[in-house]
């Protein structure tokens, strides 16, 4: 893999706000008690031997920052390649909800031209998935293509995602927003590293557009061919897909599917004792992280680091985040409690599947 770079562009935000992401980038959003999403496109990248990694920062960086410091927990502390923290530009004018914004891209031009690889992988932080990249990079060598997306067929409606729409394979358009059975963009690709510079001044005058975008009459001359992933993917652009995605991973078979044996997803290491179930506790079909103390009762949930649930409490169908605490007598269904909450005795927290409750960050 010496002739791949990565890019993980993080800077854009959800174009459905929650306060989930009000103080944070979709890319620090903690993801089934100890991840955050960016941890999937970090580990893709580096499971497939990619050992130099650019990443594009939004301006709320602190979080993102704190969580991926040097790349020591993925390999990237190197004194050759590594991981590049990369100054993400103002926002463009795009409405789509741009996500490899060119003006990103040409601000950090140095951090192509300096590199002698001949591709680059970019993508996002928002999907979660677990993929060997190598396939998708061979398939592109392979195919002779000037870019090769990564896509799906979208399982259900989602305005956030792009789609494309193929012949034979060979991308000739992209819209916004997915229906059932649509291609569905993963916002993963492969493109070389010399016809990405070329691009940088095919398309200067559009700077403010989203790579896609600005090509989308171009479709014909630059030839972008699809590859098909047939895994376990979830967009993350809003609370309704957030939710999906962690009580998923509630069933074993997709969470195998996620997780296969030797394809690891990597994050911050935590030196945090195991959970402890205490007497007359009560759990069952929940995800329950490190550090979590447990006196009352937890069903079909998350629980992120340092939980304490006391006696008589009860969680069901729910996300808790690191360092809250549900107090006795408390009861919190169908709702996400962001981190360092604390949930007063006797209160009740809840919501529906359909529309999940949010207690937003410490308060």
């Amino acid at each position: 893999m010496e002739k791949v770079i990565g890019l993980i562009t993080c800077n854009y935000s959800a174009k459905s706000p929650s306060p989930l992401v009000e103080n944070r980038p979709v890319a620090s959003l903690p993801y089934l008690g100890r991840y955050r999403l960016v941890d999937f496109a970090l580990s893709n990248m580096v499971n497939a031997g990619i050992r130099t990694v650019g990443m594009v920062m939004p301006y709320n960086y602190r979080s993102l920052i704190d969580h991926v410091g040097s790349g020591k927990d993925w390999d990237l502390d190197r004194k050759n390649g590594g991981l590049f923290i990369l100054p993400g530009s103002a926002f463009g004018t795009s409405r789509t909800g741009a996500r490899f914004l060119l003006r990103d891209l040409v601000h950090n031009k140095a951090y192509f031209t300096r590199s002698t690889a001949n591709y680059v992988v970019f993508s996002t932080a928002n999907f979660v998935y677990n993929i060997d990249l190598n396939a998708l990079i061979n398939a592109h060598v392979a195919s002779g293509a000037d870019i090769t997306v990564l896509t799906k067929q979208a399982s259900d409606n989602d305005e956030d995602v792009s789609c494309f729409e193929l012949d034979n394979g060979r991308v000739t358009g992209m819209h916004h927003g997915a229906s059932f059975g649509d291609t569905m963009f993963l916002d993963c690709f492969v493109i070389s590293r010399q016809l990405l510079l070329d691009m940088f001044d095919w398309y200067a005058a559009t700077d403010y557009l989203d790579i896609f975008e600005a090509m989308g009459a171009d479709f014909g001359r630059v030839n972008v061919q699809s590859y098909n992933f047939n895994g376990y993917a979830m967009p993350i652009f809003n609370k309704k897909s957030y939710y999906r995605s962690n009580m998923d991973l509630l069933d074993p078979r997709i969470n195998d599917e996620l997780f296969p044996e030797g394809r690891f997803i990597k994050t911050k290491a935590h030196d945090t004792s195991p959970a402890k179930y205490e007497s007359g506790s009560r759990v069952t079909n929940s995800l329950v992280s490190a550090g979590c103390r447990i006196y009352g009762s937890v069903a079909d949930s998350v629980l992120g680091r340092n939980v304490i649930v006391e006696s008589g409490a009860t969680i069901r169908g729910s996300i808790i985040m690191q360092d809250c605490v549900i107090k006795s007598g408390a009861r919190v269904e169908n709702a996400i409690v962001d981190r360092n909450n604390t949930v007063s005795a006797g209160t009740e927290l809840r919501g529906t599947p359909e529309d999940v409750l949010i207690k937003g960050k410490g308060e």
